[in-house]
């Protein structure tokens, strides 16, 4: 029979054997190199033993490492395709870990909610995170947008955002919740959403990525407020931007800031050739 202590020896053992060569990886790591796998979130609970909060924090800052690199390397024109499912599994695991890590859910709203479209995953987690952070206006916040602008379901996003205005005291969030109960105005209500994100978000990379798409959505709701204009002049919705420019309802092109062009489809909506995500290009090979 073994003893007690006997237990924790070999649970400080197995704990080791991940803590030291995971260290030792986030430091030596190459930018180009895929997350990896990530032993599941039961079986690092188990081994990491009172170091749970320690191991979730080191997952959470491998992510954030991983992918503010890949926005400096776009920065200089290095363009290299992100490991999004790894980004997802790992943050999964660190929230199970850790329930309290803010950057955790801060990452899982800004990046797998946009260019994953994981979106009703990053509701599991984030709805997870609520359980615990109960006092978090910001989770609630995150869940009622992602039920209104991606998914289409009013009235659980009413529902989310009546949680984050008792949770706040703020009188916006109540008055979001009856606004999201429509679905005109999504355009207003995502840059509101977008301005508190980019305001609230501590890591650089994650600012830039909610700065970016800010602009973009700006730019589209001036187009969007020209095609109203254009339509209740004419009695009919334009065909192009080049026709808002050309009759002055646009006092300057607009600029994707993601590299694309803006364009109308047959029922007058604003969309982009860039679908509002950074490119993504296989790195050239050597010879």
């Amino acid at each position: 029979m073994i003893r007690p202590w006997g237990v924790a020896i070999i649970l400080l053992f197995l704990y080791l054997l991940i803590l030291v060569p995971f260290t030792s990886y986030l430091r030596h790591k190459p930018i180009v190199e895929k997350l990896g796998y990530t032993p599941q979130a039961e079986i690092l609970r188990l081994i990491s033993i009172d170091q749970k909060q320690c191991l979730a924090a080191r997952l959470t800052l491998k992510v954030l490492v991983y992918f503010g690199s890949l926005v400096d390397a776009n920065k200089n024109k290095i363009v290299i395709p992100p490991d999004y499912f790894g980004m997802y599994k790992t943050m999964e695991t660190a929230v199970k870990l850790d329930p309290y890590n803010m950057d955790s859910y801060y990452f899982t709203q800004a990046i797998l909610v946009w260019d994953l479209k994981k979106v009703k995953e990053a509701n599991e987690l984030l709805e997870y995170g609520m359980r615990y952070r109960d006092w978090d206006f910001y989770l609630p916040f995150f869940v009622g947008f992602n039920y209104a602008y991606f998914l289409k379901d009013y009235e659980k996003a009413a529902t989310y955002y009546k949680r984050a205005g008792v949770l706040s005291g703020s009188e916006l969030y109540q008055s979001l919740a009856g606004r999201y109960m429509q679905e005109s105005g999504q355009t207003d209500l995502a840059i509101g959403y977008l301005a508190a994100m980019e305001k609230g978000a501590k890591n650089d990379a994650i600012r830039k990525t909610f700065r970016t798409r800010l602009k973009a959505f700006r730019e589209v709701r001036r187009i969007e407020l020209a095609t109203a204009q254009f339509n209740r002049i004419h009695g009919r919705l334009p065909v192009t931007v080049a026709e808002l420019l050309a009759a002055g309802l646009l006092k300057s092109a607009p600029v994707d800031p993601y590299g694309g062009e803006f364009y109308l489809d047959k029922g007058g909506k604003v969309k982009s050739s860039s679908k509002f995500a950074e490119p993504v290009k296989a790195t050239p090979r050597k010879n």
